[in-house]
């Protein structure tokens, strides 16, 4: 083998369909039945699952986060959210009546107030994810950060705002080298490299598609005609294939730029497998919940002697002929099974798809280095992801 092949290692995705619909389905079922607690669990081990089937150069990925870390933090930042809000919103609303007679201004003031959190909770989430991550024995960690990234993050979102999402690779670089150049793999300091400018590349598509389908529509009130609203029916799909572009192009240019100190990254993602991806998986994780519950409800009515018809099961269940426990039973049971079978099919045909996808397209460099990497302290984090959890900020998985 020659030395540039030894020093190239590829990645691979060992997970399976099957065991994950196991694994998704019996927590999410476990989840609604101890009214939410589960969840804690749940998301643990999905994790690991996702974790362990990531391999670079045949190690898997370790997750070593505990469901009580998420439990404790996830209490605690409750706490502190209703006491912090509920204290803020008094005072907003005593303010808006006193000078606007009107309690709209508080409500539009608390929302904002809301944001800057949320930006703070995402980049505390991430911490406590790396810190709980591991490769080859090896920690990963990210340094505190999180105040300045939500101020950045505003800042960002404004520009994005003000100049009509033409901002938007601008603030996708500079957010990911904020995060990237204070992420830690051991010993070695990570570094996100390259310039706004190789984003704005793979920006193009989407700014087209969006542009062209807001002038369009723009002309059409402005004339009061809608002759030519038929061109929405190739500039919204262009906008919307822009936008899976932007994504896979945005995360193959930033990947390799990436570099930790020998180490860097050769990520090769293609943007026809990921809309296909998207497409299918959306389809299937939205379309197959209602069969299921189609079913479930013929087969429910069906025990009251009506055909298998879902008209006349559904007139069955609004006539009277079950009693009102069991209309609210089975509404509940159709309800929770929309719900279960969402979230299962969704990392089924969905996530895991995409996972395997980036993950088979990515290859590490500099891989020779990999034993000279040294041993980073203990992020212990005890918080864990509490406020993004009681902000539902999501946190991988």
């Amino acid at each position: 083998m020659s030395h540039a092949a030894a020093d190239h290692a590829e990645t691979e995705f060992a997970g399976r369909r099957w065991p994950l619909f196991r694994l998704a389905l019996g927590t999410s079922i476990l989840t609604i039945l101890t009214l939410g607690f589960y969840r804690f669990w749940m998301k643990t081990r999905l994790r690991r699952y996702y974790w362990s089937s990531v391999r670079p150069a045949g190690s898997p990925v370790e997750y070593v986060g505990e469901p009580l870390e998420k439990l404790l933090g996830f209490l605690i930042a409750v706490v502190f959210l209703a006491f912090y809000l509920g204290l803020v919103n008094l005072l907003l609303v005593f303010a808006s009546f006193s000078l606007f007679q009107t309690n709209a201004v508080a409500y539009f003031l608390s929302f904002l107030g809301v944001i800057p959190l949320w930006f703070y909770a995402s980049y505390r989430a991430r911490r406590y994810v790396l810190a709980r991550t591991r490769w080859r024995g090896i920690r990963f960690g990210l340094e505190p950060g999180a105040a300045g990234y939500a101020w950045r993050a505003m800042g960002h979102w404004l520009a994005v705002i003000a100049t009509a999402g033409l901002a938007w690779p601008r603030m996708t670089f500079w957010l990911e080298k904020y995060r990237t150049d204070r992420t830690s793999f051991g010993a070695l300091r990570l570094h996100q490299g390259g310039d706004v400018a190789g984003l704005y590349q793979a920006f193009a598509h989407l700014m087209i598609g969006a542009v062209f389908a807001t002038m369009t529509i723009a002309v059409a009130v402005a004339n009061d005609n809608g002759r030519f609203l038929w061109l929405l029916a190739v500039f919204v799909p262009w906008a919307l294939f822009g936008l899976v572009h932007y994504r896979v192009q945005a995360f193959r240019y930033l990947s390799e730029a990436k570099t930790a100190g020998p180490l860097g990254l050769i990520a090769r993602p293609r943007v026809g497998r990921v809309a296909w991806i998207w497409v299918s998986g959306g389809v299937m994780a939205m379309v197959l919940p209602f069969f299921v519950v189609l079913v479930l409800l013929v087969a429910i009515v069906g025990q009251t002697g009506s055909d298998y018809d879902p008209s006349q099961a559904i007139q069955t269940l609004l006539s009277g002929i079950l009693p009102y426990w069991a209309i609210v039973l089975v509404g509940a049971t159709l309800y929770f099974a929309i719900f279960v079978s969402f979230a299962v099919l969704r990392h089924v045909f969905l996530t895991q798809p995409l996972w395997r996808h980036y993950a088979d397209t990515l290859t590490l460099t500099g891989a020779v280095n990999l034993p000279t990497v040294v041993q980073r302290p203990r992020d212990t984090f005890d918080e864990a992801e509490g406020i993004a959890e009681a902000l539902d900020v999501g946190a991988a998985i």
